[in-house]
């Protein structure tokens, strides 16, 4: 047998190994999720679009079970003229029966910065070792319940201070993970952002 027919017959065996494995990996990625639970906590007004809509997206295709939570039940608007309705007040958040909670920024977030119902569902999380996440402007909330302290985190830039003066290390990034707790800069890395809270569960 010369060397160009040893290359074919190689090629024949394992070409039937390569796809086994690349649809193995196929159904894993689009489900590998169920049964875990998140529930992400939105502004009624203004959250951002995309740091809602990019992670929702991407949790359900990995069979994630997704509950978004605001301040009230009617419509909720986003920054960019989106729409969604809330499926429970955020006050009601049993924090025990998620897997991961999400923040959502947006220049509406700042609801939360001071709430101390939001507060304590970030210590709760923490408490019960779920998964702790914020983007753009959420990561404030976050600072604020002292939940951030001597970790390394990030933020919209301009609340980096915020950070800062929160005994945070703030890094600047894109995306941070430090333990269990992930945050993120804004709408343009709203699809790191879930895909580290993917990684993580």
């Amino acid at each position: 047998m010369n060397l160009k027919n040893k290359y074919y017959l190689l090629l024949l065996i394992l070409l039937p190994v390569f796809t086994l494995c690349f649809l193995k990996a196929a159904v894993c990625s689009a489900g590998a999720l169920d049964g875990k639970k998140i529930v992400m906590i939105i502004a009624h007004e203004n959250y951002r679009d995309e740091e809602l809509e990019v992670p929702l997206q991407m949790f359900k295709k990995a069979g994630v079970d997704v509950a978004i939570a605001s301040t009230a039940l009617t419509p909720a608007t986003g920054m960019l003229g989106g729409t969604v309705t809330p499926d429970m007040l955020y006050s009601d958040i049993t924090v025990s029966d998620y897997d991961a909670i999400v923040f959502v920024g947006g220049s509406g977030a700042t609801v939360y910065w001071n709430d101390s119902a939001a507060q304590e569902i970030a210590k709760k999380a923490i408490e019960d070792r779920k998964i702790l996440a914020a983007i753009c402007f959420g990561p404030v909330t976050l600072a604020n319940a002292g939940v951030l302290e001597g970790k390394k985190a990030t933020v919209s830039s301009s609340e980096g201070g915020k950070l800062k003066a929160m005994g945070v290390y703030y890094t600047g990034a894109g995306v941070q993970v430090d333990g269990d707790i992930v945050t993120a800069n804004g709408p343009q890395n709203a699809g790191g952002f879930a895909e580290a809270i993917i990684n993580l569960l």
